[in-house]
């Protein structure tokens, strides 16, 4: 004979208000197998078919042992396969010192500094900041694979915070990077960071573009124009790194933060990829970046302030300069004592020069053999001069 589930559930459920005592004799009355089936709803019988196996007899899915997978969408797998084929290109750079041992004459290399770079071209040319590299005995590059390699400088351009570096490691240990462009960089598009912060070597980061044509101080002090700003975590050791776009592409090199307290604050600074693309080549042949000037030598800006200056005080003429032959005038000591001021740019091509940064902003922009039109202050009168644009060092 059949059970009728619905008066079954009743009874249990009317058990369930007796007391303990009562419960318990009860419930021993019933098969244990048939309790779980009642709740508020009424159950419906269990198949009597063994587990696993379907009223048609077919074999069932066992998915309890079945872990479960996690599908990437498009952009990530997108940015996976860029920091897999571009980690190579990325590589550790150190900055090593030397140190005495006891009171004998041997010397031993310790690290002092630590970056990051990446490679340039398949003859071994690593582009990392100068600050990475700036008094050191000796830099060791350590690529992708655990390879170290020492590294001979090049050149520098401080003023950029650029240097320029070489290992002779085979073409086949050496994957330059792809390069891109910062002429059409926009605000808001998608950016990744490759270096070794902290020293954890091939750390990714991703942000994007929070601002464009910043300006930073180098190394030296002099401002660096049209750095891009990014929101893409940029620590200590990720100097001298990669900023790329969305297609894997080189757009410029982590160079700065912005922070009080040292520590990543959400603004990172990058210089310009063609920035760095208009210096790598003279550096490779010169060894240094020539720009144009006039050749003078000018005081900083914490002089003129001082002598409440508005303008760029001249210290000094280079002998057969544009200047010497325009008839610029130095600083320089007078007859009977006391310092006699050069004369003081006040402008060129009609823009006001405040300060020595007003000036290092508009040369960059111009190129060997250019003209120009100075405006001086000298004792008081106001004199223009046209002046051709030589290479200086």
């Amino acid at each position: 004979m059949g059970i009728d589930w619905e008066e079954y559930c009743e009874s249990v459920r009317s058990i369930m208000k007796k007391s303990f005592l009562q419960k318990l004799i009860v419930l021993a009355l019933f098969s244990v197998p048939f309790l779980g089936g009642c709740g508020q709803t009424v159950a419906q019988p269990q198949s009597t078919a063994s587990p696993g196996i379907t009223e048609s007899g077919q074999v069932a899915e066992n998915t309890g042992s079945k872990k479960p997978t996690r599908t990437l969408n498009s952009d990530e797998q997108q940015v996976i396969q860029h920091f897999e084929k571009l980690s190579p290109s990325v590589v550790f750079v150190t900055n090593l010192g030397v140190r005495r041992v006891g009171f004998s004459r041997d010397i031993t290399s310790i690290p002092q500094g630590t970056g990051s770079g990446f490679v340039w071209d398949a003859s071994g040319t690593i582009i990392t900041n100068f600050h990475v590299v700036r008094g050191a005995q000796d830099v060791e590059v350590t690529l992708a694979d655990g390879s170290v390699w020492k590294a001979k400088p090049i050149g520098f351009e401080p003023e950029k915070d650029l240097a320029v570096i070489k290992i002779d490691a085979p073409a086949d240990k050496l994957s330059p990077i792809p390069i891109g462009t910062s002429s059409d960089l926009k605000v808001g598009q998608s950016v990744m960071a490759i270096g070794n912060p902290f020293g954890l070597d091939h750390t990714l980061t991703t942000g994007i573009i929070s601002g464009l044509d910043r300006e930073i101080r180098s190394p030296t002090k002099h401002p660096i124009q049209g750095v891009i700003q990014t929101d893409a975590a940029i620590n200590p050791g990720n100097s001298g790194g990669p900023l790329l776009d969305s297609n894997g592409r080189l757009i410029g090199m982590n160079t700065a933060i912005f922070s009080p307290s040292g520590a990543y604050a959400g603004i990172g600074f990058a210089v310009p990829v063609d920035t760095i693309g208009r210096m790598v080549p003279e550096i490779l042949k010169f060894g240094k970046v020539t720009k144009p000037g006039i050749g003078v030598s000018i005081a900083s800006r914490a002089v003129t302030r001082r002598l409440n200056i508005d303008g760029v005080l001249i210290l000094s003429i280079t002998p057969g300069s544009p200047a010497e032959n325009i008839g610029l005038q130095p600083t320089r000591r007078a007859p009977h004592g006391g310092v006699v001021l050069g004369d003081i740019l006040i402008r060129v091509d009609g823009q006001k020069l405040k300060d020595v940064d007003d000036l290092f902003r508009y040369l960059d922009r111009k190129e060997v053999g250019d003209k120009v039109t100075l405006e001086y202050l000298r004792e008081q009168e106001v004199k223009k001069a046209e002046v051709t644009l030589e290479r200086v060092n």
